[in-house]
């Protein structure tokens, strides 16, 4: 894909995603006005987890705190029930207390906006920490999942081998107006139609500006 082509690339998946389901942590940062701690966590809880999965135990934990004070004061145990059967919710449980109680003691309960700090908390990595500056806050980055990364390879709109290089390689080409929304865009279609194995390129409205990198079968 030339950089010329992003632009009418991204109109149409734009116009494409509109008939699948919003992933679960848009629908938590809509729900909750874009509450940077509540997207935090919602991200948290996502990783390796199905979005059905995420949003059912988002919606149990946060019927029983959704502040850090609050959340702090809940037993351990019931956090585990609350967000079970998430992956690895046992230490994401941990990681919540942990998050939680370094908010309070070096942020007065407020999630920073800055990525750098962000990557500081428990459990955060660069991907967690672009979500919350971009939905939460609204600040420019590039959340780069493994649908971000696989379908910008793809695409051969980038050639790098891990997220982290696809953020970087976004952060030098992508034009800036589309950094917050880019993960928006491409984590539905890569859900539903630009699939890990056997994409549907049958169907796909943009497969003249794709160079299919990497695309041994299609459907």
């Amino acid at each position: 894909m030339r950089q010329d082509q992003i632009h009418a690339a991204l109109r149409i998946v734009k116009r494409e995603i509109r008939q699948w389901q919003e992933p679960v942590v848009g629908v938590v940062a809509r729900e909750s006005a874009r509450d940077p701690f509540r997207i935090l966590i919602s991200c948290l809880l996502s990783l390796r987890t199905k979005d059905k999965t995420t949003s059912e135990a988002s919606a149990r934990l946060f019927a029983l705190a959704h502040t850090p004070e609050t959340l702090l004061k809940v037993p351990l145990k019931r956090i585990e029930k609350a967000i079970y059967p998430v992956g690895f919710y046992r230490t994401k449980a941990k990681a919540i207390h942990q998050i939680c109680r370094r908010l309070i003691d070096q942020y007065g309960g407020t999630v920073p906006d800055s990525i750098e700090e962000l990557v500081t908390l428990p459990g955060v990595g660069r991907k967690t920490a672009n979500l919350v500056v971009t939905v939460g806050y609204g600040k420019p980055g590039i959340c780069v999942d493994i649908h971000v990364h696989r379908i910008s390879n793809r695409w051969g709109y980038v050639k790098t081998a891990t997220p982290e290089q696809t953020e970087q390689a976004l952060r030098s080409k992508l034009p800036k107006r589309y950094w917050i929304t880019f993960n928006d865009l491409l984590v539905p279609y890569g859900q539903n139609l630009c699939q890990p194995v056997s994409p549907f390129c049958s169907r796909c409205k943009i497969i003249e500006y794709c160079d299919r990198v990497g695309v041994t079968t299609s459907r």
